[in-house]
């Protein structure tokens, strides 16, 4: 079985905000801080609404039978709709398990967006069972199924008041949790150019999800205490071995 873990990354679509907005013709800064003044003012927070995020980070964790692999698609400066085809085109290829934290309700609506703005033709995914029957049941649209498996949706049992942060729970069991950066630090980290702290923060955080996701695995009886233990040993070996210094940093704070 295929299993692709993601996260993604966003900073304020200003672009999309100075057309909606008439701020045609502010620094990209200033359009932001207008921006989120205006969802303060709405919402009481300054998060944007999920059609005014821009994608500047996609990190993935991908299990192809004995392999294991994590990485950031595309290149620094890859264009957000070329990392929008990367990770459609990854689906169409290997028809992974999808498994994310609140990707449910973040990182797959705000995708969806950007694939419409961009106009990223996403077949598999969308696949309901008109073409392929196998879809009908298990499809990676429909919350209940198995094909995205939403882990923070799932452990909550689909009640959001039972839903628990990522960090809180990755650090109880044992896993580095946060390093380095926030989600709250990604639009500072963008300003001043440290895309690739950004990929590097993702990642950490897809690798927790992945190790959440292996216990999960191991709670709903798809893993042995044996499996486990190996998937662990080929996950470190990997981050040991990666010669990058974010991954080597997760790997040494990993005490479970």
């Amino acid at each position: 079985m295929n299993v692709m873990v993601f996260d993604i990354e966003t900073i304020p679509d200003t672009e999309g905000g100075a057309r909606l907005y008439g701020l045609d013709g502010l620094p990209e800064k200033e359009v932001g801080k207008a921006m989120q003044q205006m969802r303060l003012q709405k919402t009481g927070r300054d998060f944007m609404a999920h059609h005014l995020h821009r994608i500047v980070a996609i990190s993935i964790v991908f299990q192809h039978g004995s392999h294991v692999k994590v990485w950031s698609l595309g290149e620094p400066d890859s264009p957000e709709e070329e990392l929008i085809k990367r990770f459609f085109d990854g689906l169409d290829r290997y028809t992974p398990t999808l498994v994310t934290w609140n990707g449910s309700g973040f990182d797959l609506p705000v995708i969806h967006y950007r694939a419409l703005r961009h106009g990223v033709p996403a077949p598999r995914y969308w696949e309901t069972g008109e073409e392929d029957s196998a879809f009908r049941f298990n499809n990676y649209l429909n919350r209940f199924q198995w094909r995205h498996t939403d882990l923070m949706d799932v452990l909550a049992g689909y009640q959001m008041r039972a839903a628990a942060p990522l960090d809180e729970v990755a650090t109880l069991l044992g896993f580095p949790g946060k390093m380095g950066m926030s989600g709250a630090k990604v639009w500072d980290a963008w300003l001043e150019g440290d895309i690739e702290g950004i990929r590097n923060y993702c990642e950490t955080d897809v690798l927790n999800t992945y190790l959440v996701y292996l216990r999960f695995q191991l709670m709903r009886g798809q893993l042995t205490d044996e499996g486990l233990f190996n998937a662990y040993e080929q996950l470190r070996e990997v981050l040991d071995n990666s010669g990058k210094p974010h991954l080597m940093e997760f790997s040494n704070a990993w005490v479970a």
